[in-house]
């Protein structure tokens, strides 16, 4: 009876990434001054829109601030940009606060990017737990790389899709240094995409390309069961092959949504370095933790034919969650 409960927790648990339903909407807010003259700046603010409903964020400006052109909004499918053009005085935004009120009751961070006309510049990701930056005239490169750091980090652990394709990987590959092997496959191969779609070398649609990952770990949980079945499997013969194939699909995911938030023109190689860098720190610490829970199990001794029932509800849960995305992905090209 113990193990009938564990297998019904184990599915209970296998559906909570269908009911946060949208894979990628953890993205931050988004903030850029640019010195425009003495004293006087343009501001983009982007908060980010889920099912129709704003970030209840409110941006606070210095009090001495004033508006020189009246800000103006534009509605996106997933997000509204103001932009507006303050004035501070000759002693400009450099040492003064500015607040995002309502912050510290979300899970939201937001990137915080200055300009100012000497060229100095600075990267800054408030947290909801200290809701304010302070502006400097440049925070160097080693705020930029642990923004873009921490950033890369957030995405993976709160990208859902990828942790399921990467979770059945796991599942398949059962040798560890051939898991190695796929794992960095799949690793370069997103990394590839990612550089060149956040660079421009290439363009692809979003829609289709979150519909296509969706597809992707709905094939894998198919893989998954004909490994469980005994059958022939592409993915347990050449799994390297499939995570890299996979990977540069993964990338263009992972590439929209460093192009939302933008990166430094004057450090882009290291704000990209750095992303890329956090989204691999992310999925090395998950498959570190699935491989240590598998681990753990074994001490327990559960019983073979447990385990083949937890490999196989997990597969069928990976591809009812998948079939869901992709359903409501494809729903998502006519909204």
């Amino acid at each position: 009876m113990q193990w009938r409960w564990l297998q019904v927790a184990w599915v209970g648990l296998l559906m909570v990434p269908m009911t946060l339903a949208h894979a990628h909407e953890v993205r931050p807010a988004y903030l850029q001054i640019d010195e425009v003259g003495p004293g006087r700046y343009q501001l983009l603010w982007r908060t980010p829109v889920l099912a129709g409903m704003r970030l209840p964020v409110v941006l606070r400006l210095p009090d001495e601030v004033r508006d020189v052109v009246a800000p103006g909004a534009q509605e996106l499918s997933d997000s509204l940009v103001e932009r507006q053009v303050i004035d501070v005085g000759a002693q400009g935004l450099a040492g003064k606060r500015i607040e995002f009120v309502g912050l510290q009751a979300t899970v939201t961070d937001v990137l915080v990017r200055v300009q100012m006309l000497d060229g100095t510049h600075s990267t800054t990701l408030v947290r909801p737990s200290q809701p304010w930056v302070d502006i400097a005239t440049s925070l160097g490169p080693l705020a930029v790389a642990g923004a873009y750091l921490s950033h890369g980090i957030e995405h993976i652990l709160f990208g859902f899709d990828h942790l399921l394709f990467v979770l059945g990987l796991i599942l398949i590959v059962r040798n560890t240094r051939m898991l190695l092997l796929t794992v960095t496959g799949f690793t370069l191969a997103h990394s590839i995409t990612l550089s060149l779609a956040t660079l421009g070398v290439i363009h692809v649609p979003g829609p289709p390309v979150e519909a296509c990952i969706a597809l992707s770990i709905l094939l894998l949980a198919s893989e998954i069961l004909r490994r469980q079945r005994g059958e022939p499997s592409l993915t347990a013969t050449w799994p390297w092959a499939v995570a890299f194939s996979f990977g540069l699909l993964h990338g263009l995911g992972f590439a929209s949504a460093l192009i939302d938030i933008g990166l430094p023109q004057g450090d882009v190689p290291l704000a990209l370095l750095a992303f890329n860098i956090g989204v691999e720190v992310g999925q090395l610490a998950f498959i570190a933790a699935v491989l240590g829970v598998m681990q753990l199990a074994k001490q327990f001794r559960i019983p073979r034919i447990i385990e083949f029932r937890l490999r196989t509800v997990t597969a069928y849960g990976v591809g009812v969650v998948a079939a869901f995305w992709f359903v409501e992905r494809l729903a998502g090209f006519w909204a």
